[in-house]
């Protein structure tokens, strides 16, 4: 499939009207996920699961992810003194079918704490938002920018699951052991026109502060020259705005991607971003604009620092897997030994349970929790999900 003539008109002309005739990535990459009409979250062009997708998430292995997110939540409800409401907000919440999984599991196993659950969706994307809507209307849910949430309103918990790899992010290079950025331009060749990255000046002073923020320094330590990545400043302004909704409660971020000292290793010389397209991943973004994802690893040592900022402070890190494990997820593939049903669906559900935790793929997917406004005593009951089990 080629890309979406209407918005790469739009990105062109943004180009052409704009200082040096160039844009950063991270311009380009704003357009191209998040312009208002073409798009890729904007139109109806993203799509999401198994079947004709350009990717998958957790919750497209079955319901078991959603529902251990759920004991998770209802354990932050109980060490919090069972608050009414308590709001759990999904921050991109994708076709909404993993808040149909935790909203389900609640309404088998603890209508109580349905009763007191405020369940808030932040989407940005009109046309999942609509998926949302439809898969989630026998539910009580209510959708919400987190620009209308009030300062230190909520208590309950901020979560996500794989929302900040798709930020746009900045790319910086090295040239003569300087810090420099790329750009995106256009390049005529007959009667089409391409983009084309240059190298330039970096475009603010925070990229530079974000470096020193997370202890990156490009002048040691063996980078050499054409070392490329990326780095997203705009997760710090997401976190901070999350932390201002919070009046009392956690923040969970599910997401792949490294500690900055693991992200910014000299030998991961051409940085984490990636493109999706009918589940088929590659690095060339200038391809297929509007009608495939792109996104970049997270770096959640900056998560951790600025959470630092915005008064989150870190209960614990840690792999998917051992955080799915420390909930539940062993006891469930132990349990499928006494299920007496066909051979090919135990096949099928023992092998979705295994990807939740395989260590190369979501089961390596980072968990990062962080909370605001607790007292001490309840900071120090330890959160299911970081008890490792014996």
């Amino acid at each position: 499939m080629s890309s979406n003539p209407a918005l790469c008109s739009a990105i062109a002309y943004h180009i052409s009207t704009s200082p040096q005739g160039r844009i950063t990535f991270a311009d380009f990459m704003e357009m191209a996920l998040y312009h208002p009409e073409y798009g890729y979250y904007s139109s109806h062009a993203v799509k999401i699961g198994f079947q004709g997708g350009d990717f998958f998430t957790s919750p497209h292995l079955g319901a078991d992810f959603g529902e251990l997110l759920a004991v998770q939540f209802l354990q932050m409800w109980e060490i919090l003194g069972c608050p009414v409401p308590f709001s759990v907000v999904e921050m991109g919440a994708g076709t909404g079918l993993l808040a149909r999984h935790i909203l389900s599991y609640y309404q088998l196993h603890d209508p109580d704490f349905l009763a007191a659950l405020d369940y808030v969706i932040v989407e940005k994307s009109p046309g999942l938002k609509q998926e949302q809507q439809e898969r989630l209307q026998d539910f009580s849910v209510r959708w919400c920018n987190l620009a209308d949430i009030p300062s230190e309103s909520m208590t309950g918990c901020f979560f996500s699951n794989e929302l900040v790899d798709a930020f746009p992010v900045h790319q910086f290079i090295l040239e003569s052991g300087e810090l420099r950025e790329v750009y995106v331009t256009t390049h005529k060749d007959e009667s089409e026109t391409f983009f084309v990255e240059v190298t330039g000046e970096v475009s603010t002073p925070e990229l530079r502060k974000y470096l020193d923020l997370v202890g990156i320094d490009l002048a040691a330590g063996g980078y050499e020259d054409g070392y490329r990545s990326e780095i997203n400043l705009a997760a710090g302004d997401w976190l901070g705005s999350v932390a201002d909704c919070l009046h009392r409660g956690y923040v969970i971020t599910i997401d792949y991607g490294y500690p900055a000292d693991r992200y910014y290793n000299p030998r991961r010389s051409q940085g984490s971003l990636q493109c999706y397209f009918n589940h088929r991943y590659h690095d060339n973004p200038y391809v297929n604009i509007g009608e495939q994802d792109i996104t970049a690893h997270v770096d959640f040592t900056a998560l951790e620092r600025w959470g630092d900022r915005f008064n989150l402070q870190k209960i614990g890190f840690i792999q998917q897997g051992l955080f799915l494990m420390a909930l539940g997820l062993g006891d469930r593939i132990a349990a499928l030994s006494h299920q007496e049903v066909p051979i090919s669906q135990l096949l099928q559900r023992r092998e979705a349970l295994h990807s939740l935790i395989d260590p190369t793929a979501l089961g390596g997917f980072g968990v990062l929790i962080q909370c605001k406004g607790l007292q001490q005593k309840e900071i120090a009951q330890p959160i299911k999900g970081l008890t490792i089990p014996n």
